[in-house]
């Protein structure tokens, strides 16, 4: 047992290194990296339900910014919201669904039960489409998914 746990374990690493932002790929560029709490430039609510859908699905931030995300969840069940690329979030989830109890603390992500809140502070290095996504079981499959337009610094 101790064995598949560790193979686990080591499969999964690269995984939580692409969706922390620092593997050495360029993903840091084009996700942004965890940002530092005292140079947060913008706060921006974000609910999640239980009609798996996040409110907004669509935030627009400019590059450069330091963004605090403070998270909600409405509903009764939990979820979570998680930074990364679209692949890397759908691996992911991936993962998730053949390991159902898998636990993870990441900066790119915060997962809550229902009726608690979090944080994500996050720092959008480039401009570009960064997602977001519920990787609980399910969830991304029902739509529970959004974005974050990272726009040019005028």
């Amino acid at each position: 047992m101790i064995r598949r746990q560790t193979l686990l374990a080591l499969a999964l690493m690269p995984l939580m290194a692409q969706a922390g932002g620092n593997h050495g790929g360029g993903h840091e560029a084009m996700t942004g990296s965890p940002g530092n709490p005292a140079e947060v430039d913008r706060t921006i609510e974000v609910t999640m339900n239980d009609q798996m859908r996040f409110d907004p699905e669509s935030i627009q931030v400019e590059a450069g910014q330091t963004v605090r995300f403070a998270v909600t969840n409405t509903g009764q069940q939990p979820h979570e919201m998680v930074i990364g690329t679209l692949d890397e979030l759908k691996a992911h989830a991936e993962e998730m669904r053949r390991n159902p109890g898998m636990k993870h603390e990441e900066p790119n992500m915060v997962r809550l039960d229902g009726g608690e809140t979090g944080e994500i502070v996050w720092h959008f290095a480039s401009p570009g489409e960064v997602d977001f996504a519920c990787l609980i079981p399910g969830h991304l499959e029902a739509g529970m998914k959004g974005t974050v337009d990272v726009q040019a610094t005028p």
